[in-house]
């Protein structure tokens, strides 16, 4: 397990909402939420395109160490407010889906075993 403050730094995320101490078991990309919610294990961080609140409400369902939003985009309002509700970490960057899952695979982070 790798702790998402040194995912943080180590790739340059943006924090903007949420705690950023806790630990990162895998990752998970998938813009789905029906995917999410069937695949997704708990403390997995999260990689998706996503914006709106939803997110949110899946990524405390399944226990997710955070959520990262990639290409630039910026969650909506309501996604930020319920983020900081439920304490759910919400990054992001400009890379890709492609690009930001190889770096979080080369600092270790790698899918779920099953």
């Amino acid at each position: 397990m790798i702790n998402l403050k040194d995912i943080v730094q180590k790739l340059d995320l943006k924090v903007v909402t949420g705690n950023i101490d806790r630990e990162v078991s895998a990752g998970y990309s998938s813009d789905l939420l029906s995917d999410v919610i069937a695949n997704a294990q708990k403390d997995n961080i999260w990689i998706t395109l996503q914006i709106h609140v939803n997110i949110v409400a899946v990524a405390n369902l399944q226990e997710l160490a955070g959520i990262i939003l990639v290409n630039g985009r910026q969650p909506e309002e309501a996604t930020l407010k319920k983020a900081e509700q439920e304490n759910i970490p919400i990054l992001l960057t400009e890379l890709s889906t492609f690009e930001i899952v190889g770096k979080l695979y080369e600092l270790g982070i790698h899918g779920n075993r099953r």
